[in-house]
């Protein structure tokens, strides 16, 4: 290796080093954590085996075996020699023999049952309080009891004394088990739900508009300027820029004071006798058109910048040449700047695309995905599912999978994108050169 490309390769080192850290490891795990079930109740680490009543009911609903479940959730006690153990430990050899001489392998559907035959003991406890913790010794149910290991688990369920097959023992133990698992079932649910495709639906209709207002409203800009005297089009940029570099919770808070019912726009055409309606969010319409507007504003502001240096980029003598030939502005546009714009446009446009896909923080401040669902993109779907769920279980499996989407769509609208502008054309070398 030559000297010039080692020296080349310790200055890309860091690049390349931060574009696996940020760029490559994230999309990896992303990749990895789409195949879990991970969410707030499992947590990112092992989980413990607990019977709940939402366990219980699924049970029933899948039609497992009746007798069973009800064993499952039922309140019950068992005079058996660990919960002896116990009860000498805490309460006394003598009280312990006594229970094992007059109730040993008897077992209760009830506290409170237990508690009466206790009474009747000459050794019991004088306490009440006491005499309840005495009897929670011997519960022996596993309805919301946390057990820490499977084996631990297995024990107290061949404690109810239930003739399960070890099919049934596995569907328990996997239903009790409050852990993540690796599972498929992410992308399964996603291609099953309504809300989904929905989502997808909003995506498509928010980048295609937002993008089409982006590169033709910049180019607009763009060429617009050109032709102005320098002192005049510096200005006019300066403005159009504005959205690029206001804080969105700024610029999304002007469109507010002009789009609300108590906003600049209704309090207007008030005096006209129109009605004031809040134009954000009254109807999927007009929610549509703000987010489009707002999103498009800052897109274009960033197109009109880059056109621009662009433009300004193409020889003079070619514009000059062109007048002379007699063309009119629009023929300078049409032969000359659009063409030279390709490389630009490009750029701008995959940028623009990978963008909007992947971001919606002016949707979340402005409509908040509504009304309704009206406005919820995939991103913000995704972000709902995996980070703000109203419900409070945060479903990271499920948002990963989403997002993995999304990484998909992105590297094949970059591919198509790369093959319609013709990339290796506009990368060769000129043919003067070859």
């Amino acid at each position: 290796m030559r000297r010039a490309d080692l020296f080349g390769l310790c200055f890309m080192a860091p690049a390349l080093i931060l574009s696996i850290l940020f760029f490559l490891v994230p999309v990896i795990l992303t990749g990895v954590f789409s195949f879990t079930s991970m969410s707030t109740a499992t947590g990112i680490t092992g989980g413990a085996y607990e019977v709940t009543p939402e366990m219980v009911r699924d049970l029933k609903q899948s039609g497992f075996d009746e007798k069973a479940v009800n064993r499952l959730e039922a309140d019950l006690f068992k005079i058996d020699d660990a919960g002896l153990a116990a009860v000498e430990k805490d309460y006394g050899k003598a009280f312990a023999g006594e229970i094992a001489k007059a109730y040993f392998g008897k077992t209760y559907d009830g506290r409170r049952s237990l508690e009466r035959d206790l009474k009747k003991l000459k050794s019991r406890p004088r306490s009440t309080r006491d005499l309840k913790k005495a009897a929670d010794l011997f519960k022996r149910s596993l309805l919301n009891t946390r057990f820490d290991s499977e084996t631990v688990f297995l024990e107290n369920l061949d404690g109810l004394g239930l003739s399960l097959s070890p099919e049934q023992r596995e569907e328990i133990t996997r239903e009790a088990y409050t852990g993540w698992v690796w599972t498929n079932e992410n992308y399964d649910r996603m291609a099953s739900l309504p809300s989904t495709y929905r989502a997808a639906t909003n995506t498509a209709i928010y980048v295609g508009f937002t993008l089409a207002f982006n590169i033709g409203f910049g180019l607009f800009l763009a060429i617009a300027t050109f032709y102005l005297p320098s002192a005049q089009a510096a200005a006019f940029r300066t403005i159009w820029f504005l959205p690029r570099i206001l804080p969105p919770v700024l610029y999304v808070l002007m469109w507010k004071w002009l789009t609300w019912d108590t906003g600049f726009l209704s309090t207007l055409l008030s005096f006209f006798g129109v009605p004031a309606r809040n134009l954000m969010l009254d109807t999927a319409y007009h929610a549509w058109i703000v987010v489009i507007l707002i999103n498009g504003f800052v897109g274009a502001s960033m197109g009109m910048i880059l056109f621009s240096s662009a433009i300004r980029a193409i020889p003079s003598s070619m514009l000059y040449a062109s007048e002379v030939d007699g063309a009119s502005r629009m023929q300078q546009v049409w032969y000359i700047i659009l063409p030279q714009l390709r490389w630009p446009i490009l750029f701008t446009t995959a940028y623009q695309t990978l963008s909007l896909l992947t971001s919606f923080e002016y949707i979340y401040l402005s409509t908040d995905g509504g009304p309704g669902s009206a406005t919820s993109v995939w991103a913000f779907y995704a972000f709902s599912i995996a980070l703000n769920n109203y419900g409070g279980n945060l479903e990271y499996g499920y948002g990963a999978a989403l997002a993995m989407v999304l990484v998909v769509i992105g590297i094949i609208a970059s591919l198509l994108y790369l093959r319609l502008f013709d990339f290796k054309t506009m990368i060769s070398k000129p043919r003067i050169e070859n």
